[in-house]
């Protein structure tokens, strides 16, 4: 029976170090990148339109095939909500249809805020688009008398609903405003993967 070594031994456990440490400094790297990703997204394609009239917060969904809010959607739920300008007249409305599952999106995220984080303010459905522009292009009347509109998702994805709000109603898109979807040192690895989709989005439109 052959045994291995001292020497042996010691090669395979610095061969093991290296590779943790490797690892380790690559994801370290793309969490900094990731970070910077959201943070440019976050304030990008804002308005600066004066405040005249109710806030408006949208809420962008994600397939959801099961009857509870996934984890993406509870994030975004809780986004949404801690986005809300206390002070003010507040609508909040869930976008999304049934995508992944045969429940709309819209209707499962607002269950979640509900009965499992007790919100109690006004929440309007967009339970029809299956798709991010759709999300934009079904919500536009529900717009029309917003002050202020904060769209809220990913920070990247944010970024390119509200780029369709541009393109298709730049008048409306003069009253967006950063919502709070971005904090640093939160949910790193679905950042790391909104920032790649991002890139890929990008290159897609070249």
């Amino acid at each position: 029976m052959d045994r291995e070594g001292p020497r042996s031994l010691s090669k395979r456990g610095g061969l093991a170090r290296r590779l943790f440490w490797t690892g380790f400094a690559a994801y370290t790297a793309a969490a900094a990148w990731a970070e910077w990703v959201h943070w440019r997204s976050s304030h990008r394609l804002l308005g600066n339109a004066p405040t005249v009239g109710h806030e408006v917060v949208v809420v962008l969904g994600y397939g959801n095939r099961g009857e509870r809010a996934n984890f993406v959607n509870r994030y975004r739920v809780r986004a949404g909500i801690r986005s809300r300008d206390r002070s003010a007249d507040s609508i909040v409305i869930m976008c999304g249809g049934t995508v992944e599952g045969a429940i709309p999106e819209a209707e499962i995220m607002q269950r979640y805020a509900r009965e499992e984080l007790g919100f109690t303010g006004r929440i309007l459905l967009e339970a029809e688009s299956r798709s991010t522009q759709e999300n934009i292009e079904n919500v536009i009347g529900l717009l029309e008398h917003a002050g202020t509109i904060k769209i809220v998702s990913n920070s990247p994805h944010a970024e390119v609903a509200r780029e369709y709000l541009w393109q298709l109603r730049p008048d409306l898109a003069q009253r967006l405003v950063r919502a709070d979807e971005h904090r640093l040192g939160e949910i790193i690895p679905m950042k790391i993967a909104a920032a790649v989709r991002l890139l890929l989005f990008r290159l897609q439109q070249r």
